[in-house]
């Protein structure tokens, strides 16, 4: 069985989720873990299970123009943040416009966002679900979001539960492929 995780990632923090993740997948899938770019870059055949990850961006998916804002907060003094390489490019909206059909696919959304009520932070997992589902993906679970603080750090025990959140999820979808 394969999955693909494919992430975009500004400060690093959906990148270690993602990477937890794809830990936690390890226990029963074959994973491949992309950003953006490279799987825009090297279409896969479709795999068994489809992880797509954001980061939570003016209550959404980020822009272009979000992406831009990013990449200048990171580079004023003392901001203490570290763009990540692909961060200027393409991102999961624009992917997820070019992805192809998902039918019977099984899929799962996830996000990181702000410690702070969904309600004022919004969430991009739940941009990320819909249009997986109007690509006709399967989604298996909920969205889920792992949280930053204030100052765009990752919080404790977020790498651990974003590793059970992936290997509760490889339970869910192997238990279903088997009963299918």
């Amino acid at each position: 069985m394969r999955a693909i995780v494919v992430y975009e990632s500004m400060y690093g923090n959906t990148r270690l989720v993602a990477e937890r993740i794809a830990d936690g997948l390890r226990e029963g899938y074959e994973v491949t873990l992309r950003t953006v770019s490279d799987a825009l870059d090297t279409p896969e055949p479709p795999p068994d299970l489809l992880v797509v990850a954001g980061p939570t961006h003016v209550h959404s998916l980020s822009s272009e123009r979000t992406r831009r804002a990013a990449a200048d907060a990171a580079g004023k003094p003392a901001s203490g943040l570290t763009l990540e390489a692909s961060a200027t490019g393409p991102g999961v909206r624009e992917w997820l416009a070019r992805v192809g059909d998902g039918e019977g696919v099984a899929a799962a959304a996830f996000d990181t966002r702000i410690d702070a009520p969904a309600a004022l932070t919004g969430r991009a997992s739940k941009g990320i679900a819909k249009r997986l589902r109007r690509a006709g993906f399967h989604l298996e679970v909920e969205p889920e979001s792992f949280l930053v603080d204030k100052h765009n750090h990752l919080l404790e025990g977020e790498e651990e539960r974003a590793r059970a959140w992936g290997a509760a999820l490889a339970a869910a979808t192997l238990g279903a492929f088997v009963a299918g």
